[in-house]
């Protein structure tokens, strides 16, 4: 009993000292926390050990690069598909995951990233680590927690490299991929809003179970084409056999995590936009989306944020749809650019936690970024 008065009498005083709202977060996210802090010390205690801190890299970076990125690629899939077995979804798109990257570490001699990390100043692998390198997917983990959509292609890569050029073009292809999908997604649903209005009633047919799963599929692909390159940057450019199936069965298995978990508590950022759970309107996100990456995939081989060309995908849909109010179900437009501002300002925020590890790693490079942009 007087244990219990003394945590009682601690609890009450703390919370005194502490805003209640942010104490409470405190208590709720206590797990979390623990294993933010058991990370770090991990990291710290890896990290002049290159052979092992490329592979803790690389497992931090693979669950949080997906788990922030999922909200892109199986966002609308998962949401779209609430009433199928977690492991059924699971199991197809791990399937699809495994087949892309088997494909491209195959036909690349051990590359697993579509040759995203063959362009200058990222076709080198580590030789050896700071603490910030390998504790960037961590930052990735928190961010992904408050339901942040942020770019881990700038998190993750610009940890990796001393050239701002690299950076530069990095960025330059990502607000192009923004700009693109904002102004596509407006003229596309501008357009078939009427058609929406008139044949999207009632419940889908089957055929569209078919379409999205094929489109989902599809974009899925294309992403790991585009964004495997934030993961196996910690790892060696060309594989072995046995380094391979240590990546790609940790990512299916992750995957598989995930997937119970329903996409975690950013998938917020998919289901509180407008009408995504009809499977109809999923498969035209999906497949509009997955056009837009390949044509930046065929377009170069530098790598580019997948996270600003969906968030400007979801923009555009979103402003649309307030204009047309498709079946009555846009937001108004203030509410629908409060939503866009919130996204575009978190990924904005992701970009400059990304520039401020990349000036940290590499203390040089912030004035080779100023001459870059100024």
């Amino acid at each position: 009993m007087a244990n219990s008065r003394e945590s009682d009498s601690a609890s009450s005083t703390l919370s005194s000292f502490i805003p209640i709202r942010f104490y409470r977060i405190l208590r709720k996210e206590r797990t979390f926390l623990a294993l933010i802090g058991l990370f770090f010390i991990i990291t710290g205690i890896t990290f002049p050990h290159a052979e092992i801190a490329r592979w803790i890299g690389f497992a931090l970076a693979g669950y949080s690069a997906i788990s922030n990125d999922s909200i892109q690629t199986i966002g609308t899939f998962i949401a779209s598909n609430e009433d199928k077995r977690w492991w059924v979804l699971w199991l197809f798109i791990g399937g699809i995951f495994l087949a892309t990257v088997s494909y491209s570490w195959y036909m690349y001699d051990g590359d697993v990233s579509n040759q995203r990390l063959m362009t200058k100043g990222f076709s080198d692998a580590p030789q050896s680590f700071s603490f910030l390198q390998v504790a960037a997917p961590i930052f990735l983990l928190i961010l992904t927690r408050m339901r942040m959509p942020v770019s881990t292609t700038f998190l993750l890569l610009s940890s990796f490299t001393a050239s701002a050029s690299a950076i530069g073009k990095v960025l330059v292809k990502s607000l192009s991929g923004y700009l693109l999908a904002f102004v596509v997604a407006v003229v596309v649903w501008m357009v078939i809003s009427k058609i929406i209005k008139r044949y999207f009633v009632g419940e889908p047919h089957r055929i569209w179970t078919v379409f999205q799963w094929i489109t989902s599929g599809t974009l899925w692909s294309v992403w790991i084409m585009q964004d495997a390159a934030n993961i196996a940057v910690y790892l060696p450019r060309s594989l072995s056999g046995g380094e391979f199936l240590a990546f790609a069965l940790y990512i299916f298995l992750g995957l598989g995590l995930l997937f119970y978990m329903r996409g975690d508590r950013i998938q917020k950022v998919v289901t509180e936009k407008s009408d995504v759970r009809d499977i109809r309107s999923a498969s035209i996100i999906d497949f509009v989306y997955a056009i837009i990456l390949y044509f930046f995939k065929i377009q170069s081989n530098i790598p580019m944020s997948t996270t600003w060309v969906f968030i400007g995908l979801l923009a555009g849909r979103e402003i649309a749809m307030s204009f047309t109010d498709a079946r009555g179900k846009g937001k108004p437009l203030k509410s629908s650019l409060k939503l866009v501002g919130k996204d575009a300002g978190y990924a904005l925020f992701g970009l400059a936690v990304s520039i401020a590890l990349a000036v940290a790693i590499n203390p040089d490079i912030s004035t080779d970024i100023l001459n870059y942009f100024f």
